[in-house]
Parts: structure tokens; sequence; C-alpha cells
């Protein structure tokens, strides 16, 4: 059991991508304007996650590489042309990256303001400066620690959203229901594919990849390892597809119909109205953990695509300045932090087909993973998930831009 175990842990820092301060905003909305309409979609979205995020971690524990080092390879190969093109790629992955970083400050600067009333602007400092320290861990007491520490930020994020359905029991009837695939008007078409097309992060699938071939470093059983990495992706997006099932069902069977829920703060308010101090407490300290865990992971996952595909390593106090500075501008013009998290999500979509499209590209390649090359099934799997998510995601923009 204990060999078992020890093979677990990169799975549950790349989770916290899913039970970001964004995911927390959609699902609130879907559950607070639509009931359990729209449970089917987070089921669908998880199912995809298990698919992509295993082939991120596969192809780090086969090719002892991450993700970005293998297309730098593979850009390389075709002369100055691919070269170019790597630093184009990086330029898109690092704009993601920031985008992403940014939500997820924002989203701990609004969990400080509801428990403390931090001004938003130093909230987002804050925040800032905490996930160095989660950083710093990492760096001195090496991936074990932090996947540790990630992984306890995980079940306090769990906690403090799932806490709320003890006194507000979603509807059975109404819960599998929500299983059936349809919709009500534009409006939950929009959202369905916000929830759905936004699921998968490009910097979660980056970071996997490098943590698992770190995690796995130097393994003389491959096999094992894999198997190891299946129980690991499979148990880690079972823990974030309950929680973000959990908001949903929390906001259906409690904000359903309320006025003012549109926004975090205004469904903080409404969970306090409804069930009580105490659990909009844990709520709070959910969105908190949700936002510090997920600033550290993904700004890990900023370090290892500037690494795997331009070759050069920056202080992570440099690159926490990157990110903090435009966030800390955001929270102190006169723009909805709620609104900040919807944005962030869009940009966040353009990057996602660049980093599936070359995951199952470079999984499929006999050449590159020899006799662990993905089965049939497994291709035919990861294609459709790369089908759908790039299609709602263009779907979400044109959405966007033209409603």
């Amino acid at each position: 059991m204990r060999d078992r175990l020890l093979l677990l842990g990169p799975a549950f820092v790349a989770a916290i991508a899913y039970v970001d301060p964004g995911n927390v905003a959609a699902n609130l909305s879907a559950g607070a304007q639509y009931g359990y309409l729209l449970v089917w979609v987070l089921v669908a979205a998880n199912l995809m996650a298990v698919v992509v995020q295993y082939l991120s971690a596969k192809v780090g524990v086969v090719t002892q590489r991450s993700l970005p080092q293998l297309v730098a390879q593979s850009l390389d190969r075709r002369g100055r042309g691919g070269r170019v093109a790597r630093l184009g790629y990086w330029l898109q992955a690092e704009l993601v990256a920031v985008a992403t970083d940014i939500a997820e400050v924002v989203g701990g600067a609004i969990a400080l303001w509801l428990l403390f009333g931090v001004p938003l602007p130093l909230g987002g400092v804050l925040v800032g400066l905490v996930s160095l320290g989660l950083l710093s861990v990492r760096d001195r007491l090496g991936g074990g620690a932090f996947e540790l520490l990630v992984s306890g930020v995980l079940a306090v994020i769990a906690v403090g959203f799932l806490s709320g359905l003890l006194f507000s029991p979603p509807d059975p009837a109404g819960v599998l229901a929500g299983l059936v695939p349809r919709f009500a008007d534009a409006g939950s078409v929009l959202l369905a594919t916000s929830m759905l097309g936004a699921t998968v992060m490009p910097h979660a699938i980056y970071v996997h990849s490098s943590l698992s071939q770190q995690h796995h470093r130097g393994t003389a059983d491959v096999g094992r390892a894999l198997r190891g990495t299946r129980t690991d992706t499979v148990s880690a997006l079972l823990v974030a597809g309950s929680v973000n099932i959990g908001m949903l069902l929390l906001a259906a069977s409690t904000l359903s119909g309320v006025e003012g829920t549109d926004t975090i703060a205004g469904a903080h308010a409404a969970i306090e109205a409804a069930l009580g101090g105490g659990v909009a407490l844990l709520f709070a300290v959910g969105l908190l953990a949700s936002g510090l865990g997920s600033t550290a992971v993904g700004s890990h996952a900023g370090a290892v695509v500037m690494e795997g595909l331009v070759h050069r390593r920056v202080p992570v106090l440099v690159r926490r300045l990157v990110t903090i500075v435009p966030a800390v501008v955001l929270l102190s013009l006169d723009v909805g932090p709620t609104q900040v998290l919807v944005v962030s999500q869009v940009v966040l979509s353009f990057g996602i087909p660049f980093a599936l499209v070359p995951l199952v590209r470079l999984t499929q390649d006999r050449g590159l993973m020899g006799r662990w090359v993905n089965p049939l099934p497994l291709t035919v799997a990861a294609w459709v998930s790369v089908a759908c998510i790039s299609t709602l995601n263009v779907v979400l923009l044109w959405l966007t831009f033209t409603g």
C-alpha cells in the first residue's frame, strides 16, 4: 500500500487548476441561474479531463521530458523557421499563463476581502506574496513536499466548498434530471460552453507532464509507473470534479432565483443569508485556498513553459511581479473582479488547442513512445476530447464577441 501511495502526487497538484476561482464563478452562476440543468456538463468535462491529464502525465513518464520540451525539440528540427515558431509558441503559452495567474490572484483577493475586508489591490499583493512562500517549499524541500502541501490545499478547498451541502442537500430528482444533456435557452448554451470549453487548462497540461517526469525520474518499471499515474489522475480529478459539481449543486439548492448572485461576492452573501455565517466562512476559506493554491501552481507552470521552450529560467520573484502587477492594476480600476475572471477564461481559451493537439500527436507517435504508444481506443477518446473542447472554445469566443 505504501508503495502505491508513493506513486501519487503530481495529478493532485495539476487538479488545483480545475478548482480555481474561474471555475468557482462559472459553477455558481450555472447553479444559481439554471438550477440542476447543467450537471451533465461538469460530468462530461471531468471525463474528458481525465483522458487529457493522463496523456500529459504519460508523456512525462515515458519520455522523461515535459510537453514544452518535446514541442521545442519537434519545432527545432525544422531549422530557422522552426525556431521562430518555437518563440511564437512560447509567447502564446506565456500569455495564457499570465491570464490564468491574474484570475487566480483576483480570486484570492476577493476571498481576503470577504474574510477580512482587505482592499482588493492589497489582497492581490498578499496573495502573490503567500504564493511565493508555497513555491519556496518546492525549491527548498523538493517536489514531494510541494505535492503534499498542495494536496492539503486541495483538501481545504473540498471542505470549504462542499460543507454547505450538509446544510442544504440537493434534490435527488433534480440531480438525476440534470444528467440528461439539454439546454434551456441561449444563455444556458453560453454558460455550458464556458464551463465545458474552458475546463482543460493549458498550464495544467504543461505542468502535469513536468511533475510526472520529475516524480518518476529514473524509474525502471515504466508499466508500474503508468499504472500509478492512472490511479493518481483518476483520484485527483474525482476530487476536483466532486468539488465543481458540489459548487453547482449548492448554488442550485441555495441560490436559485436569488437576485445578485451573478458575482462571487453576491453568491457569498446569499449563502450567508440562507445557511448562516459558518457555511459562508467555510466558503470564503475555500475560495482563498483556491486562489493561493492555483496561483502557486500557475507560476510553476509558467516556469516549466519558459524553461522548456526558450531554455531560460527566470527567478520566481520576477515571475510573480509580472503577474501580480497587472492583477493589482485591474483590481485598482473600476472593473468588476468577477468580470476579470470571466475575461481571463476567454483569453485562456486561445491556448487550449496549442496544448492539446501536440499532446495527442506525441502520445500516438510510436517512434517517441515505443511500446507505450496510445492504444487505438485511447487515441480515439483523446481526439474526440480535443475536438469537443476546441470546438466549444471557438463557440465560446464567437458568443462572447458577438453576443
